[in-house]
C-alpha cells in the first residue's frame, strides 16, 4: 500500500506549490528593459527647440510631419466655412506672412485661413498650416492682438509640438505594455488597480503638465516672433485679460486642463516682456504694426 505520510503537509513537492509561491510577483525586467529602450530612443530622436533650447524627442521626419499636417488641414477646411476673401482674410494672411518670415523656417508650405465660426479659437497643424476662427477676432480686438494669437500658433508649428505629442503617445503605449507585463502574474484585481492608477497618474502627472508646457513654450516663442515682426508684444497680456472675461471662468481648473490658466499666462507674459521689448527694439527700432 502506498504511503502518503512521507512529506509533511505544505511541503508536498509539485507544480501547484511552486505556482502558489510565484503568484503575485512583480516582474522588474520589463520596466528595466523599457527604461533602457527609452534612453536609447531619446538620444536617437532628440533635437532642440528653437529659441528656448529645450531638448525634445520627435521620431518622424519633417517631410512626414508636413504630409500629415496637410492631410488633416484639408479635411478640416473641407468641413468648415472658410472665408474666401475680404479685409479680415487679407489681415490674417499679412500677419501670418510677416510672422512666418521672422521664424527662419523656409521649408514649411505656410498657409493661413480664416474660418467663419463662433469659436474663440485658432489652431496650427504640423508643417505651417494655420487657421483662425472669426469668433476670436473680438478677443484679439486689434492687429497686435491678432498677431499675438497667430504668433502662438506659428510657434506650435516651429517647435514641432504636434510631432512631439505623437511620439509621447507611442512611448506612453509602450510604457503601458511594459507595466502590463510587469504585473502579469498578479491577480486580476491587482492588475486592474495598478493599470487604473497608471492611467490616472500618466494623465495628470505627465500628459497634461506636458501639454501645458507646450502651450507656455508657444506663448514665449510666439511673443518673440511678434516682437521681431514689429508688432507690439505688450498686447499679449491684454489679449488674455479679454480671453478670461470672454470665457467667464468656464472650463476645468489648470491642474485638469491642457492649457495654463489665463492668470498664469498673463503673469508669464509680463515676466517675458522686457526680453520681447528688447527684441522689438533690436529688429524694428520705433517701427510698429503695419
Amino acid at each position: 500500500m502506498p504511503r502518503y505520510g512521507r512529506f509533511p503537509m505544505g511541503r508536498f513537492p509539485g507544480r501547484m506549490g511552486g505556482r502558489g509561491r510565484r503568484r503575485g510577483r512583480f516582474r522588474l525586467w520589463p520596466i528595466a528593459l523599457f527604461a533602457l529602450f527609452g534612453l536609447f530612443y531619446f538620444f536617437s530622436n532628440s533635437e532642440t527647440v528653437e529659441i528656448t533650447g529645450r531638448r525634445q524627442i520627435v521620431d518622424i521626419s519633417e517631410d512626414q510631419e508636413i504630409a500629415l499636417g496637410l492631410n488633416s488641414y484639408n479635411q478640416i477646411l473641407n468641413q468648415s466655412n472658410v472665408v474666401p476673401q475680404g479685409q479680415e482674410v487679407d489681415l490674417v494672411n499679412e500677419i501670418g506672412r510677416r510672422i512666418a518670415n521672422v521664424t527662419g523656417e523656409t521649408d514649411f508650405p505656410w498657409e493661413f485661413n480664416l474660418i467663419r465660426s463662433d469659436q474663440a479659437n485658432a489652431f496650427a497643424l504640423p508643417g505651417g498650416k494655420v487657421a483662425v476662427y472669426t469668433g476670436i477676432l473680438p478677443v484679439a480686438k486689434n492687429v497686435d492682438g491678432l498677431a499675438v494669437i497667430m504668433g502662438h500658433e506659428v510657434a506650435h508649428a516651429i517647435a514641432r509640438h504636434g510631432a512631439e505629442r505623437m511620439t509621447h503617445q507611442k512611448l506612453k503605449q509602450w510604457g503601458t505594455m511594459a507595466i502590463g507585463m510587469a504585473v502579469g502574474e498578479m491577480d486580476i484585481g491587482t492588475q486592474r488597480t495598478v493599470m487604473g492608477a497608471l492611467g490616472v497618474g500618466s494623465q495628470f502627472g505627465i500628459m497634461l503638465p506636458f501639454s501645458r508646457k507646450h502651450e507656455s513654450e508657444a506663448d514665449y516663442i510666439g511673443l518673440i516672433y511678434v516682437a521681431r515682426a514689429c508688432f507690439d508684444p505688450r498686447e499679449a497680456p491684454k489679449v488674455w485679460e479679454r480671453m478670461e472675461k470672454a470665457s467667464k471662468g468656464d472650463g476645468p481648473g489648470e491642474f485638469m486642463s491642457t492649457h495654463p490658466s489665463p492668470k498664469t499666462r498673463i503673469e508669464q507674459f509680463n515676466k517675458w516682456m522686457p526680453e520681447a521689448l528688447a527684441e522689438r527694439e533690436k529688429h524694428c527700432g520705433n517701427r510698429l504694426g503695419f
